[in-house]
């Protein structure tokens, strides 16, 4: 059964160890050795692509790293992520900048041996980033004392005055290093960095002369105009237009929206108070750089004799003044050549075109000494005092292999380079790797790959490389161009397989060759090279009588760059050539005797756009950085190797023999681990302390198999771990449960006992008070007595009434009826406040007026009672009911009330339509426009009505009074209303009159009439045989009576009616 269960899992991971590899295509794979395809330049390129696009700009090729530039922040570079990879295994974490710094610091302090990190690349790929990426991350993880940070500080302050000095503005880079470098950085031996030293590599000269279109000479020139102080400037004799001078406006590029000069200006003017500059030191230099900007600008014309003059000595002033020369020396200097035999010398004017190679050739010695002088000055704030033996590690920031449309001498250089450091790398990879096996006891096999010796021979050879052929032709008598020169090497080295000239090469590669070019077959492919001018640049000096004014020079700068001792030298100087072939020399000696690690930059598109990944571009870069050699090298043998002990750590979880622990000899362990798992004999060898697996798809199958095997042990684990938890934890809750079970238990039983006895002491209590209420509150009923009163209180506040008008109330036990009328008392007054607190102004109005009529009608006028739900109004007519003419005859007086009334003449009783508007002053009876009759109040003597429903009434003035015409008869359907509002307007209230069976009414002076007011069955009014106005109430009791005359044949239908 168990042996059923192990096939079963073997077959599992087989399956998984099949399957699992498409999963990895996604992503690519993070070392360039565990390629299938290997050999494939496309398989290559699309991992790399894969991995860009995932923005994993770092790949391994082994111990070589390829780094592709981002062109953006990707938040890769924090000193957390320093601390991560610190004291880390090289291949444990994923590739980084970091992991190639902390594998060479750990090995030279382990091993107390020197190394160093060769970085290359093109132009614009990332190299000088990825050195000072390097030296944060040894300023940030490395141990570091007080004493020691002002060493820390000038080694990274160096880099921006290196820039500032050495690099400027190309079409590929804004930031181009014009100048190899290489720096030494020092640790004492508990790994503390205590000092430093560099080491620079052909400078572009050329370019403080001539810069291409779109490009910029080097940063110096431009922050120094543009953050340089106006007395500084002015002490220069310099504007800060950089317009303004030849040398900075050739590449129609003197302003860069991505380059801030100002900022960089301030950067480096703090860098030089660190690096121990004097005050002297930056007088002296800056008037050496703004001495190289006047010498672009003097110009040269022809005089008759074809000899070249200066008309405008402006410019020679102001160079002879910052390197402290004398103007008229320096003219002559720059204008005629000294020619000097053994017994005599002669000075000879020159023509305009030799004048100005003169002058460029001046600033490209002054600068290019200068810079020289600059790297000495910043090795000598490095230096360590204490001279104990110290481990280095170097950091070479050298320029990539470069093919141009054109390529000068400085191509040849630096592709020369290029060819020495890839034999370097080559040979020290192989070297390695038959260390290994050797040590191993495996059996080496020769490895086919390019040696490029036959190219630095070619180059380099004595008596027969180019760099020979070029010397001799600059130093051989007689005139020597550049044609010569061309037919020297066609002579001496025609027949190399990898030389080609025009004359040379077939028909084919004749057309892509000019008639001054020759070409090489690198290692990377085949460049060809313009030896327009060569042999006059490549004597690398300038005239003698320039160098004489230089060496006295009172600029102390210039006197330590041209010292007196080169003018009694009379030996010629090296050529340029030579001087960069022994340079290069001593510099792989420097690297020989160290160990080496290597960075490989690559730009991926030319117009510095991230996420943009350019196949044609990139693909010419991995041929031309050698990537595809060193990974045929690396990859020769075996893809993989691993101590035993790690390899056994990492993956025993698939065998069960060594899974969990395996107590004998790891490689023991390892032989029976790989024959559980499956590997067939051409798939791996055992060493004698690694396994070396040969393809990369065997340890990607193990790989996953480990993942799958992870996950299911993983799932075990917690499962069991699960259950333990979850048993220890059921017991400890059943204990608990238990306890407190029977706690609990004995709480609730005392609990009881102690309620019932509560109970039954209330019970008691309450009975004995019961048996006692009625007697004075003493201890035996006190406590039912606040019981009864609590419950009633508690009971009232659902049986409060809620209006005034609601008499309702809770009856109360006997010994609270005292208590219980205060509180009625109490909620009534409240009910009242409320009520009264609630009534509106006119509400309130209205409610003084009913009082008013109560006063004056209560139980003496029928339908008053009637009439109390009836709310009186402001006025019975609206605002368009009265004529203007009215209002306008009223003049300021504002109607307080109006109503329209029936008017019954005083001698006839003929009813006629009117209003009877009531103001401040007085009362009118109005007919349409006019004014009928108008009684002040002051006039007025009283107002008579009757005790029955009709809705006469009299309104009396004095017969004195001879303005008036005597008594108004009127009827009114809202009787109380008017007598009311005009009792109240004219405050005769106690004048009203209501009368029973008849009244006397004014008609004229001495002359009276008599109303009768009667009750029948039917109302009417009428004027009886007697002459007297009949007033006939109805036997009902109505509101208000109908009206009716004889004499006009109203009757109260026509009335009520009009009421409508």
């Amino acid at each position: 059964m168990g042996s059923k269960r192990e096939d079963v899992r073997r077959k599992h991971i087989r399956l998984h160890m099949e399957g699992a590899l498409t999963a990895r295509d996604k992503v690519g794979v993070q070392d360039f050795v565990l390629l299938d395809a290997y050999t494939s330049e496309s398989a290559f390129l699309d991992n790399l692509r894969k991995r860009f696009s995932e923005n994993l700009i770092y790949t391994y090729i082994g111990t070589l790293l390829v780094s592709v530039n981002p062109y953006q922040e990707l938040g890769i570079y924090t000193v957390s992520q320093m601390e991560l990879y610190q004291g880390v295994n090289f291949f444990e974490l994923p590739p980084h900048v970091y992991a190639i710094a902390d594998n060479a610091y750990r090995m030279m302090c382990s091993e107390l041996n020197n190394h160093f990190i060769l970085i290359s690349g093109e132009s614009g790929a990332g190299k000088t980033e990825a050195s000072k990426k390097i030296l944060q991350y040894f300023a940030v993880t490395c141990p570091m004392t007080e004493s020691l940070q002002i060493a820390r500080d000038r080694l990274l302050l160096s880099i921006p005055v290196l820039e500032a000095f050495g690099n400027a503005k190309t079409l590929r880079n804004d930031n181009s290093s014009r100048f190899g470098k290489y720096m030494d950085i020092q640790f004492d031996f508990q790994g503390v960095p205590v000092g430093g030293h560099i080491i620079s590599y052909l400078i572009e000269k050329s370019r403080v002369v001539y810069q291409n279109h779109g490009e910029r000479n080097f940063h110096i020139f431009y922050q120094l105009l543009a953050g340089g102080e106006a007395e500084r400037l002015t002490s220069l004799g310099l504007e800060q237009d950089p317009q303004l001078y030849k040398y900075l406006s050739q590449g129609h590029c003197v302003k860069e929206t991505s380059i801030n000069d100002k900022n960089n200006w301030k950067t480096m003017s703090n860098a030089f108070s660190v690096i121990d500059f004097t005050a002297a030191d930056l007088e002296n230099l800056f008037g050496i750089i703004a001495s190289v900007l006047h010498l672009g600008n003097i110009c040269f014309e022809e005089n008759k004799h074809g000899c070249a003059t200066v008309p405008d000595t402006h410019e020679i002033k102001w160079i002879a003044k910052l390197l402290g020369v004398c103007p008229a020396i320096l003219l002559e200097a720059l204008t005629h050549r000294k020619i000097e035999a053994k017994t005599e010398e002669v000075i000879c004017p020159l023509p305009v075109e030799l004048s100005v190679y003169a002058r460029d050739a001046m600033a490209k010695a002054v600068y290019g000494r200068t810079f020289t002088w600059l790297v000495n000055k910043i090795n000598s704030s490095l230096v360590n005092k204490d001279f104990t033996q110290k481990t280095v590690i170097g950091l070479l920031d050298i320029y990539g292999f470069e093919v141009f449309d054109k390529n000068g001498f400085e191509q040849f250089c630096i592709n020369y380079c290029n060819e020495k450091l890839q034999q370097l790398l080559i040979e020290r990879t192989l070297k390695a790797e038959q260390a290994e096996y050797e040590m191993e006891g495996i059996e080496w096999e020769p490895i086919q790959y390019f040696n490029n010796k036959i190219i630095c021979d070619l180059v380099e050879e004595r008596h027969k490389g180019i760099i020979s052929i070029l010397d001799e032709e600059c130093i051989r008598p007689g005139p020597a161009t550049d044609l010569s020169f061309l037919e020297k090497l066609e002579e001496k080295v025609g027949g190399h397989a990898h030389f080609q000239t025009r004359k040379l090469a077939g028909p084919k590669g004749r057309k892509r060759i000019g008639w001054l070019e020759f070409r090489l077959l690198h290692y990377a492919g085949e460049v060809t090279y313009c030896t327009k001018g060569d042999v006059e640049k490549k004597k690398g000096g300038f005239y003698r009588h320039l160098k004489e004014v230089l060496c006295r020079s009172k600029n102390s700068i210039l006197r330590e760059c041209f010292l007196v001792a080169e003018l009694e030298n009379w030996r010629r100087p090296p050529t340029v050539g030579t001087q960069f072939k022994n340079s290069l020399s001593s510099l792989l000696e420097i690297l020989i005797s160290k160990e080496p690690s290597y960075i490989r930059c690559i730009k991926p598109n030319e117009r510095k756009e991230p996420s943009k990944f350019d196949d044609f571009l990139i693909r010419h870069q991995i041929k031309y950085l050698g990537l595809m050699e060193h990974l045929r090298v690396r990859r020769a043998g075996f893809a993989y190797r691993r101590k035993y002990e790690h390899f056994l750590q990492r993956y025993k979880s698939l065998c069960p023999d060594t899974w969990p622990h395996w107590h004998g000899p790891p490689g023991e362990g390892v032989e029976r681990l790989i024959k559980y798992i499956g590997y067939k004999p051409e798939e791996y060898k055992l060493g004698k302390t690694k396994i070396f697996i040969r393809f990369p798809r065997t340890l990607f199958a193990t790989e996953d198999a480990f993942e799958f095997s992870k996950h299911q042990l993983v799932a075990r684990i917690q499962a069991t771990y699960r259950g333990c938890l979850g048993r220890r934890e059921y017991v400890r809750k059943r204990q608990a449960a238990t306890k407190l079970e029977a706690h609990w238990r004995g709480a609730l039983a005392r609990k009881e006992i102690k309620r019932r006895k509560w109970a039954v002491q209330i019970i008691r209590r309450f009975i004995k008070g019961f048996i006692n209420r009625g007697k004075p509150l003493c201890p035996d009923n006190e406590e039912f007595i606040v019981f009864v009163r609590k419950n009633y209180i508690l009971n009232l506040r659902y049986h409060v009434p809620k209006s005034v008008l609601d008499k309702s109330w809770l009856r109360p036990p006997g010994i609270l009826e005292n208590a219980s009328d205060l509180l009625r008392k109490m909620c009534t007054r409240n009910l009242v406040r409320k009520y009264c607190c609630g009534v509106s102004a006119e509400w309130k109005a209205m409610m003084q007026q009913k009082v008013v009529t109560s006063e004056i009608f209560r139980g003496k006028k029928e339908g008053y009672a009637e009439s109390l739900n009836q709310p009186f109004a402001n006025s019975r007519l609206g605002e368009g009911d009265i004529n203007p003419k009215v209002l306008q005859l009223l003049g300021s007086e504002k109607i307080q009330y109006s109503v329209p009334v029936f008017k019954y003449d005083r001698k006839g009783f003929k009813v006629r339509q009117r209003q009877l508007l009531l103001t401040q002053k007085a009362a009118y009876v109005v007919e349409l426009a006019k004014i009928k009759q108008k009684i002040e109040y002051s006039a007025l003597r009283g107002v008579s009505t009757s005790s029955l429903s009709d809705g006469i009434l009299v309104l009396h003035v004095f017969p004195e009074d001879r303005q008036q015409k005597g008594d108004a008869i009127l009827q009114c359907k809202h009787i109380f209303e008017v007598v009311t509002k005009l009792a109240m307007l004219a405050k005769k209230e106690h004048t009203v009159s209501v009368v029973h069976g008849s009244l006397q009414f004014y008609i004229s002076p001495g002359k009276e009439g008599t109303i009768v007011f009667e009750t029948g069955p039917e109302e009417q009014v009428y004027k009886d045989k007697n002459g007297q106005l009949t007033v006939v109430s109805g036997s009902t009791g109505g509101r208000g009576g109908g009206v009716s005359d004889e004499n006009t044949g109203l009757n109260s239908k026509f009335i009520s009616l009009f009421y409508s």
